[in-house]
């Protein structure tokens, strides 16, 4: 288990991310779910994440059902504020925005201080649960000004007042991250996608920033929404069809995985878990299999002589530090 900044919560290495039990791309029903959150419960698994966004308020009940029983001071759960929930007439799927629901709401920006406590208090009652250990503000990219100005010093208030242990943001770029590291007093923030075997963006700024603020980082998208699960052709890289120059780069990092006796899959989480300043590694899984298959390959130490074959490859850039084998 590692500790958020200095919040004093805990989140082990590898973490559950929920929005695929939310439904994302396909349907997943009640009991697959289910085992899913149990399985990651077996391997270990002590950090879940969910979100209003997924599935419009899905993950967010299927995880808190799943974990209802189990003891409460036993794991750590994080969820997210900025998108209110409003029923809208019921028509159609939520598919437009990645999931496979009826659209019976409506998604609404809303990084007010109002809007934050708010938000909380609805993911409380979605969750089943009186408290959360991690609040982030989610996808603020086009509401900085509201986000810094009143969605951040309302999660400041409510760690002050002991509602929840630790506050950050959670964005799929590095940029505003790199400012609420630098220039707020956050515990953590969750970077999805710009960490990878296939984009380091997060590498130049927001990393060392982060480490040297004793602010953790928590990954999320190591495998690029699919490309470095799977790479071949059709294969999703950040929610689109990859390109294929990029399909092809994966797959020639398989191939050295391949040579090394790893999985690409494997690598791409340990290349996220390895930095000194990421806390844990999210994976979306959306079933008991897939947990069991990642927490398989999140243990398997990947050999020194693998990411050097990568660098003189040209397949990783050359001033990528040496890695070692310790999972």
């Amino acid at each position: 288990m590692r500790t958020l900044g200095g919040s004093g919560v805990e989140v082990s290495a590898l973490g559950f991310g929920a929005a695929a039990i939310g439904n994302l791309y396909t349907e997943v029903d009640e009991e697959q779910a289910r085992a899913a959150v149990a399985a990651a419960w077996e391997q270990g698994i002590r950090y879940f994440d969910t979100a209003p966004h997924y599935g419009l308020g899905l993950s967010e009940r299927r995880l808190g059902a799943a974990l209802r029983g189990l003891p409460r001071s036993a794991y750590t759960i994080s969820t997210k504020v900025g998108r209110l929930l409003e029923p809208a007439h019921p028509g159609g799927s939520d598919l437009a925005h990645g999931f496979a629901v009826p659209a019976t709401h409506r998604r609404v920006w809303d990084f007010s201080a109002d809007g934050v406590r708010r938000g909380l208090e609805a993911s409380l009652e979605r969750l089943g649960l009186d408290r959360v250990d991690v609040v982030y503000l989610h996808d603020p990219d086009d509401h900085a000004e509201q986000a810094f100005r009143e969605g951040y010093p309302a999660l400041e208030e409510l760690r002050a007042q002991g509602v929840v242990g630790a506050i950050g943001a959670g964005m799929n770029q590095s940029e505003m991250l790199t400012r609420f590291v630098r220039d707020t007093d956050v515990d953590v923030v969750l970077c999805a996608g710009r960490y990878t075997l296939l984009d380091q963006r997060a590498r130049t700024e927001l990393l060392p920033a982060a480490a040297e603020r004793g602010v953790s980082v928590v990954i999320g998208g190591a495998f690029n929404s699919g490309l470095l699960a799977d790479p071949r052709p059709g294969a999703t890289y950040n929610y689109a069809s990859a390109p294929p120059e990029l399909v092809d780069r994966a797959r020639r990092m398989k191939a050295v995985a391949d040579r090394h006796g790893l999985t690409l899959r494997g690598a791409a989480l340990r290349f996220c878990a390895d930095h000194p300043a990421v806390a844990s590694v999210l994976v979306g899984t959306r079933s008991a299999d897939e947990v069991r298959d990642c927490a398989e390959q999140f243990a398997t130490p990947a050999p020194a002589a693998f990411w050097q074959e990568l660098r003189d490859t040209g397949l990783l850039p050359p001033e990528e530090p040496p890695r070692g084998a310790t999972p």
